[in-house]
């Protein structure tokens, strides 16, 4: 599938990024490609099956490259999906995939990170500095 070739290309031009999912690039489909250390990942059409416990951390994103933010998800989540062969499969993850899981399956709601931050505030990447929530969306949003 030529799309998650495309995602898998974006992703690895862009280094210690975990992973992509097709409407950040333009593309209203409900697939994504992640690496959160294990390896590549496809999911087309992932469905949450089960999500348990509760973590606070940090995360970015391409959508706001530069920044982090503070994030509560689940720590443990099940999900079905396809993989580019038509062929449903599930999937656990805990922790640092579990988390990998749930940012790139927002995407294909139409929701980012900043959606889910805690604090009123992002860090920026490069000079460690508290920056206000709302300048860093007005100032992405042009």
């Amino acid at each position: 599938m030529a799309l998650l070739d495309d995602l898998k290309d974006t992703l690895y031009a862009r280094p210690g990024r975990a992973g992509l999912a097709a409407p950040q690039i333009g593309v209203l489909r409900r697939v994504l490609v992640m690496d959160c250390g294990d390896g590549l990942i496809e999911l087309i059409n992932p469905q949450l099956l089960k999500a348990e416990g509760e973590e606070d951390g940090m995360e970015g994103c391409l959508s706001y490259p530069g920044y982090y933010g503070r994030v509560k998800r689940y720590q443990y989540v099940k999900i079905s999906s396809m993989d580019r062969n038509g062929e449903t499969f599930t999937l656990e993850g805990e922790n640092l995939l579990a988390r990998c899981i749930q940012h790139e399956m927002d995407h294909l709601d139409g929701k980012l990170f900043i959606d889910h931050v805690t604090d009123s505030h992002l860090v920026h990447e490069a000079t460690h500095q508290y920056v206000p929530l709302l300048d860093v969306i007005r100032l992405s949003n042009g």
